[in-house]
């Protein structure tokens, strides 16, 4: 990690590729104005032909953003450097406004990003925001939160958020500043002790000597969260199957592993994944489950899902209850955290239902007995189907004369945010139940080098 006070390290885009280009956030603040200048550089050096892009979220939450948002543009022109200014609109919630806004930020940058053509935006986290956010989750008691923000986070399932400026201290991103002759805009919220972050960023201005044990907790917490999933990755590869869409099989020796978190974090995955549930389960809860697991016979329901314990192992399937009602999802729709519904242009009066219990009594079972009916008739009735009038039509995807209606599953806690600390555990999550492919971070080297202040 710098020095506070010490220029920016060389090479800090060395690990990245950038394709056909990025698009920068820039607020107009010291790091971000600093990170659109360290990208100039690098793409005036190194890749001439890529478009670089750089993009102001007006929050409008203060009479003053618009004028800023104009005063960035203005600096944009000066370094020949294309940018565009996109408005948060619409009603703002009356709490929860640094979370809201982040969501909403990285949802209009992202829209832009796919807009031009390209998949990465570049955002100028450093590593005193890193130290803050650190510092936030200690306070929630937030034990994978510790390892702070990963270096490459996949939004919504195909643009990269990547934070090359983890590794610098703010002093010396606005060292460079001044050398270079360029202010920055101070925002005053960065200040108003009503939210959060302020707050830690106050306490850590208190006494710069913690700034580097939360880094420390920081960097071994992201290893630990990163051999996690790659323990995780292992045992599903090893042990999981998918008998039938909904229906997932662990074997018997699932239990007896030797690497105990590793199976619990792979069942805490799996079930999320299963029931469709965008956070794992709580962690002591899926301890005790591992009680009924190991007496090989019983069942329970954790996180929507059904655990059947059986000799033959363990079944999982998503449960009968809170499945959703009859809806005209719009394309796209992220249907019962499970699967992305699209719909064709011959949809029309069409709805997408579960098939339901009389319906999940009809199934045909496959042969060889993999496992009992009742759970193949079960996993099924939980599915979604497409209806006409209240009359099932069949499952998305079915040949014949449904209409153009595709059911893809997803891996439900990475659909929106898939950290780069756990790629591994959600490649190997995602195959197994037959959702999209996770594209290649455009990081070269791990997500969590060695030498970074979250390593």
């Amino acid at each position: 990690m710098q020095q506070a006070g010490s220029p920016p390290a060389t090479g800090l885009f060395s690990r990245i590729d950038f394709g056909h280009g990025a698009v920068a956030a820039i607020s107009g603040g010291s790091d971000s104005t600093a990170l659109l200048i360290l990208l100039k550089n690098h793409f005036d050096r190194f890749l001439p032909s890529a478009r670089l892009i750089a993009v102001t979220v007006d929050h409008a939450l203060r009479p003053a953003s618009a004028g800023e948002a104009q005063a960035v543009a203005g600096l944009c022109a000066r370094l020949g450097i294309a940018h565009r200014i996109v408005v948060w609109e619409g009603t703002k919630p009356s709490t929860g406004i640094p979370a809201a806004a982040r969501a909403a930020r990285y949802r209009l940058l992202a829209d832009i990003a796919r807009r031009e053509g390209l998949d990465i935006v570049v955002t100028g986290h450093t590593a005193d925001d890193q130290a803050e956010t650190v510092l936030m989750r200690q306070a929630r008691d937030e034990g994978p939160g510790l390892a702070g923000m990963a270096p490459a986070t996949l939004l919504e399932g195909d643009v990269w958020i990547l934070r090359p400026l983890l590794t610098e201290r703010r002093s010396a991103l606005r060292g460079l500043l001044t050398a270079s002759g360029l202010e920055w805009i101070d925002d005053p919220t960065n200040l108003d002790h009503a939210f959060e972050r302020p707050r830690a960023r106050a306490k850590l201005a208190e006494d710069e000597n913690r700034l580097e044990g939360l880094l420390a907790i920081a960097s071994r917490a992201a290893h630990q969260r990163e051999e996690l999933s790659r323990g995780g990755a292992v045992l599903i590869d090893r042990h999981a199957s998918r008998l039938a869409p909904g229906l997932i099989h662990l074997a018997p020796a699932f239990v007896t592993e030797a690497d105990q978190p590793a199976a619990l974090h792979a069942l805490r995955v799996l079930l999320a994944v299963v029931g469709g549930t965008p956070f794992l389960p709580d962690n002591d809860r899926v301890v005790g489950l591992f009680a009924l697991l190991s007496a090989g016979v019983g069942r329970a329901t954790l996180s929507r899902t059904v655990i059947d314990v059986r000799r033959a192992g363990i079944f999982l399937h998503r449960e009968a209850r809170g499945l959703p009602a009859p809806s005209t999802p719009s394309d796209g729709t992220l249907w019962d955290g499970r699967y992305r519904i699209t719909f064709g242009d011959d949809a029309d009066g069409c709805v997408i239902a579960p098939f339901g219990r009389e319906r999940g009594r009809a199934t045909l079972v496959p042969e060889g007995g993999e496992a009992p009916a009742s759970l193949f008739r079960a996993a099924h009735a939980a599915a979604p189907a497409v209806w006409r009038d209240g009359i099932c039509l069949g499952s998305p995807g079915e040949s014949g004369q449904l209409p153009g209606a595709v059911a893809v599953p997803v891996a439900a806690p990475f659909t929106r945010f898939l950290s780069g600390f756990d790629l591994e555990v959600a490649h190997a999550v995602s195959v197994l139940v037959g959702a999209a492919s996770i594209p290649t971070s455009p990081m070269r080297t791990p997500a969590v080098p060695k030498a970074s202040a979250n390593a």
